[in-house]
C-alpha cells in the first residue's frame, strides 16, 4: 500500500476501552503493534496509563505482525484515528516501514525497544538478533516446566482423568512400581505427564482407552523386586498384617496381569527393576521425542 493512500476503518480488533463515558471524538486512540507475543508492548502501556487514573482511552491491540504490508494495513486505520502508534518491533524493515508511514502522516509513535537496543549494539559493538519474541522465547522452557509440575501434582495417582488427554504421557503400573516419581522427574524436564494405577480385576478408566496408544507406557517390574519393596513400605507404616499385598505369587499375578494388559492395548512397557529413576525418564523422553514428529496435537494440547 502507497504512503499515503487511506483505507476505510477496519472493526476494531481486541479493542478495550477505558472510561467507556467519554464521547468518542475526545477519546485517544492508541495502537499497540508487535511482531510477537505484544507483552512488552501491554506492559510499557500499563505502566504508563496508571499514572492517568481513569483516562479516557481505546486500546488497539494488533500482534504477531510478521510483514510490512500487514503493518501498513494497521497504520492505515491508525492514521484514519490519529492514533497514538506504540510499537516493539524488532525487524529492521518493519521498523523502516512504521517510521516512514508514520512521519509521512504525522503520527506520534514511540519505540520502548528501540533506543535501548541501538544503545546496546552501540556500546557492544554487536548487531542485534532482529528477532521478536526472544526474550519470551528464552523463558519459555522455564514456563513450560511450571506448567509442567503443576500438571502432574494435579494428576497423579488417577486424579483428574476428565484432562488426561492433556497430558504428554502417561505412565501406568501397579502400586509402587516408581510411576510418581518418574512423573516428577518428568515434569522436572518440561513434560506434563500424569499416572494411572493398574488395579487387578478392575476396569481401565475410559479417559485412559480413549489416548492414543503411543501417549501411554506401562511400567513393569520383577516379581522379587516388588514384593521387597512393598515389604519395606509395609514395615515402615504398619504392623498389622496386609494379606497378597507383598506375598511374592500374588505380586507376580499382579505383574503378569497388568503386562497382558500393556501388550493388549499396544502400550510401551519399560521394565523398571534395578533403574534409576534418572535412566527410565531418559528412556521415556527418548521415546516421546521419537514420537514428536508424527504427534499433530502436541502444540494444542499446551494451550
Amino acid at each position: 500500500m502507497p504512503i499515503g493512500r487511506i483505507r476505510n476503518p477496519r472493526p476494531r480488533i481486541g479493542c478495550s476501552t477505558v472510561n467507556a463515558e467519554t464521547s468518542a471524538a475526545a477519546r485517544l486512540q492508541v495502537y499497540l503493534l508487535s511482531g510477537g507475543s505484544g507483552r512488552t508492548c501491554q506492559h510499557v502501556l500499563r505502566a504508563a496509563l496508571a499514572q492517568f487514573g481513569d483516562p479516557p482511552v481505546d486500546v488497539h491491540r494488533f500482534f504477531q505482525l510478521t510483514s510490512s504490508e500487514a503493518v501498513e494495513a494497521v497504520l492505515a486505520d491508525a492514521v484514519a484515528d490519529q492514533a497514538l502508534v506504540i510499537h516493539t518491533f524488532v525487524d529492521p524493515a518493519i521498523r523502516q516501514t512504521v517510521d516512514q508511514v508514520t512521519r509521512h502522516h504525522g503520527l506520534v509513535v514511540v519505540d520502548p525497544l528501540g533506543p535501548v537496543i541501538s544503545a546496546l549494539g552501540d556500546r557492544l559493538g554487536m548487531e542485534p538478533a532482529g528477532r521478536p519474541g526472544l526474550l519470551y522465547e528464552l523463558a519459555r522452557e522455564q514456563f513450560d516446566r511450571l506448567d509442567a509440575v503443576d500438571f502432574t501434582l494435579a494428576h497423579d495417582d488417577g486424579q483428574r482423568l476428565f484432562d488426561l488427554d492433556q497430558a504428554d504421557v502417561v505412565l501406568v503400573g501397579v502400586s509402587r512400581v516408581s510411576k510418581s516419581v518418574t512423573c516428577f522427574y518428568l515434569a522436572m524436564r518440561g513434560f506434563r505427564a500424569a499416572n494411572v494405577p493398574f488395579t487387578p480385576g478392575m476396569s481401565v478408566p475410559p479417559e485412559l482407552e480413549q489416548l492414543p496408544a503411543e501417549r501411554v507406557i506401562g511400567l513393569t517390574i520383577t516379581p522379587a523386586r516388588l514384593a521387597a519393596i512393598r515389604q519395606q513400605r509395609l514395615q515402615r507404616l504398619t504392623q498389622r498384617e496386609v494379606p497378597d499385598y507383598a506375598d511374592i505369587r500374588s505380586v507376580a499375578r499382579e505383574i503378569r496381569e497388568a503386562e497382558r494388559e500393556y501388550h493388549r492395548r499396544g502400550w510401551r512397557c519399560i521394565d523398571v527393576s534395578y533403574k534409576a529413576t534418572e535412566e527410565v525418564a531418559a528412556e521415556i523422553i527418548t521415546y516421546l521425542t521419537q514420537q514428536a514428529g508424527t504427534d499433530t496435537n502436541h502444540d494444542q494440547r499446551r494451550q
